[in-house]
């Protein structure tokens, strides 16, 4: 680890200069489409048992602050509200995605955002400064840290680097300056934990779920504490014990100041049209060309193969997935819902169709192997290749670089509506849905978040 360079404290000053003077129109456009987006997600996340059982255990918090859960009455205190609406915007495996550092912010972002803005009245101008800012965080903190090989380590990037995220986003909304910032990532530091073990067993991957509230709770929690004016180390990202070299395999401290290819990491930002992992969304396009839009038979395919990162063959070959997380993570079985049901029934993975003959039978024709190629393009790119055997002979073959919704191939406004709207179904009318669209559409020019929460909480 290098220790002449302060890159944590550097770091720090360039997100609290980042303000809403520093935000062009493209940005706020972006930013407003991400909080779209987290909204519908967030939505659709409710309807999950957990967060509905996370919804019950909120009620002991009524009353206790300012800040709005997702499709409740309920207020509560800030921190609270940004575990509870970070998990439910983690709850659909359909919430937005950094590639680069295999991490969801807008789930974690987002709700630790407008949960502490809602506590000290920050303009809608301000709130997108700060997530902004969190997306940095997350991002750059991600690509220091070799993100793949922090996941090989068996770290969840979104739970480990989402409260460095949610600490500088809740930081600037309350008041931190610079060196502010650094302590509240030293109390970060100390608050960063979410292991993959999730991924391993049968049961108990909702805890999965629950990651992205963890570390929105616990960024919020770290810059309170250094509000507070209790102190906690500098150098929590590039010191000696710090971050890179806890969590990290052969960091490069030095990508803590480098911007990404499009400027702001918010423009870097995967947004989902499929419910499934990201790394396998490649694949459904590739399924689309070669199945002719998802119509062809299982009289018709003999098999198929898909071909991509190593990651596929080692952590995504689950052919009788047992839960609904599990479901999502499985190549074939995505396959199966894909073409059995469309690649938009977003209930495909629900429990009740994990025996489904149609898709079981699917899955059965799917094949994986590695390719050298595109495990050398990942993770910048999550490509896939499919390849489709039909009875008579033919075979079709299609390579995904950048599978829909990625910055290269984006989900126009429209799409991305009709997506949230699917996700809200029949909580919100479609007055009270247009009016969500007409708060998020003001929302750089308002003096609070008072009438989005309004929007949200029904």
């Amino acid at each position: 680890m290098t220790h002449n360079v302060d890159h944590t404290q550097a770091f720090s000053a360039e997100l609290h200069a980042l303000d809403s003077g520093s935000l062009g129109e493209a940005d706020r456009i972006q930013l407003q489409a991400l909080i779209l987006d987290y909204i519908g997600v967030a939505f659709g996340g409710t309807e999950r048992p957990w967060i509905v059982a996370l919804h019950q255990w909120a009620e002991r918090y009524r009353g206790t602050g300012k800040a709005r859960i997702v499709a409740s009455d309920i207020k509560a205190t800030a921190e609270i509200a940004a575990f509870v609406n970070g998990a439910a915007g983690h709850s659909f495996e359909l919430d937005d995605t950094h590639d680069a550092s295999m991490s969801h912010p807008g789930a974690v972002v987002i709700p630790a955002s407008l949960a502490v803005a809602a506590e000290t009245g920050a303009s809608g101008r301000d709130v997108m400064a700060a997530v902004a800012a969190g997306y940095e965080a997350m991002a750059r903190i991600g690509i220091a840290a070799r993100a793949e090989r922090v996941i090989a380590a068996g770290f969840h990037p979104t739970a480990v680097l989402g409260v460095f995220g949610a600490a500088v986003t809740a930081g600037k909304l309350l008041g931190l300056n610079a060196d502010g910032i650094s302590c509240a990532w030293g109390h970060a530091l100390s608050l960063s934990a979410g292991s993959m073990q999730f991924s391993q067993e049968v049961t108990g991957a909702e805890v999965k779920r629950l990651h992205a509230g963890y570390a929105g709770r616990n960024g919020v929690l770290a810059a309170q504490m250094a509000l507070a004016g209790i102190d906690a180390p500098r150098r929590s990202l590039d010191g000696k014990y710090g971050f890179l070299a806890l969590y990290a395999d052969d960091p490069i401290p030095a990508e803590l100041s480098r911007m990404g290819p499009n400027g702001l990491a918010i423009h870097d930002i995967s947004i989902k049209p499929y419910a499934c992992c990201r790394l396998l969304h490649s694949m459904i396009d590739g399924l689309r060309t070669t199945t002719g839009n998802f119509t062809a038979t299982t009289d018709q395919i003999v098999s198929i193969k898909v071909r991509g990162p190593r990651k596929l063959v080692e952590q995504h070959m689950v052919r009788r997935p047992r839960t609904p997380m599990a479901a999502q993570y499985s190549l074939p079985y995505t396959v199966g819902a894909t073409l059995a049901y469309g690649p938009e029934r977003f209930d495909a993975f629900e429990a009740a169709n994990l025996s489904d003959a149609r898709i079981l039978a699917w899955a059965d024709r799917v094949e994986v192997e590695a390719d050298e190629a595109l495990e050398a393009s990942y993770p910048a790119h999550f490509g896939t290749e499919v390849e489709v055997a039909f009875r008579d002979g033919e075979r079709r073959t299609e390579r995904v670089l950048d599978s829909v919704g990625t910055p290269a191939n984006p989900m126009d406004i429209e799409r991305l509506r009709l997506k949230a709207r699917a996700l809200v179904g029949g909580r919100l009318s479609d007055a009270a849905f247009q009016t969500l669209l007409d708060e998020i559409q003001s929302f750089p020019t308002t003096s609070g978040v008072g009438g989005l929460q309004e929007a949200f909480a029904r």
